[in-house]
């Protein structure tokens, strides 16, 4: 069982070591966001940035910019201003999940209420749209505000779905595709953009991270199931409480008998508790999971495609890096 979701926890440490003294800097610039919000909100915004510390999103975006030539400032901002967005939307994902834990400290809506933080989510969306207006191509102030909508539609369309047994397999990869896919494409991309490659490439990086983010979500809800909490440090079996159909799930309902689906269909429908010990008695629980996990790899060897044309220097390694390591964090969940 895979102990935490942070690619930066990895004992391959090379990939992290290399973006470290960039991701320092990216820190450094996350409080001076902090510090520019009014005194009386700054202590909320504050708590809710050193509590959402992977930084997957700018590592990737600093990555990018040193497989193309050289990092700039302009990869490092890319990555402060999706980082906040970021940041926002899991603000506002604990809320609807009723999450009191992330990271094994309370969520702000734990500490505050829905109605701050409900507040403090939208400031920061906000304040990472005006950060972005700053750069001196406005089509990257537009990548990022399609971004944005995106992993806003992403969550209303979920949230209109729950409980929803007419939810296919397509819906459920364009919804993850929505709310994580497009911060992880967001940031290869505009990253890429930043480096003045040219189309074909950028497309190719685009298409990278929206796979990688694909892929990093299936993790996720597999290991919402199969996840200790003391290990993972956060709120587990939101998405089965929550009526959240995830790949693991369509699969069992998929896969399991007429009367197991029919049990199922019943406490998805009624909203009873549908935990692990329900799932563990299905005959083709574990198959659900491989199956989920084998879709997942199999993305990740398009990633391995994705950045085939790409120059051979440290930084690209170190992307290649990245997909071996969330395949072995795959591998974990295997029961």
């Amino acid at each position: 069982m895979a102990k935490t979701t942070s690619f930066l926890t990895t004992s391959d440490r090379f990939p992290f070591d290399l973006v470290r003294p960039h991701l320092e800097l990216v820190e450094t610039s996350i409080r001076e966001q902090v510090r520019a919000f009014d005194p009386a909100v700054e202590p909320y915004v504050s708590y809710v940035c050193n509590t959402s510390g992977k930084r997957i999103r700018p590592a990737l975006a600093v990555l990018v910019g040193g497989a193309l030539g050289e990092v700039g400032d302009d990869h490092r901002k890319i990555g402060v201003v999706l980082e906040l967005i970021h940041m926002a939307t899991l603000v506002h994902d604990d809320i609807i999940d009723g999450a009191v834990t992330r990271r094994m400290v309370p969520t702000a809506n734990a500490k505050w209420g829905n109605g701050l933080s409900v507040l403090l989510g939208d400031a920061l969306f906000s304040h990472a749209l005006a950060l972005a207006t700053e750069f001196d191509d406005i089509s990257i102030c537009r990548k990022v505000g399609r971004a944005s909508r995106e992993v806003c539609e992403g969550e209303i369309v979920q949230t209109q779905r729950r409980f929803d047994l007419g939810l296919t397999k397509a819906d459920y990869f364009r919804i993850i595709e929505m709310k994580t896919g497009a911060l992880f494409a967001a940031a290869t991309g505009i990253s890429a953009a930043l480096s003045e490659t040219d189309e074909e490439t950028e497309r190719q990086l685009y298409d990278f991270g929206m796979r990688l983010g694909t892929v990093y979500q299936i993790y996720d809800d597999c290991l919402d199931i199969v996840g200790s909490e003391d290990h993972v440090g956060k709120t587990l079996r939101t998405d089965l409480e929550k009526g959240k159909l995830t790949l693991p799930i369509l699969n069992l309902l998929e896969s399991a008998s007429e009367s197991q689906r029919t049990k199922l269909n019943k406490r998805i429908i009624e909203q009873e508790p549908l935990d692990l010990s329900v799932l563990v008695g299905i005959a083709e629980y574990e198959g659900a999971i491989e199956s989920a996990v084998d879709t997942a790899s199999g993305m990740l060897n398009q990633c391995r495609d994705d950045l085939s044309g790409l120059p051979d220097n440290e930084s690209t390694q170190a992307l290649h890096q990245i997909v071996r390591f969330l395949d072995s964090l795959l591998a974990k969940c295997r029961r």
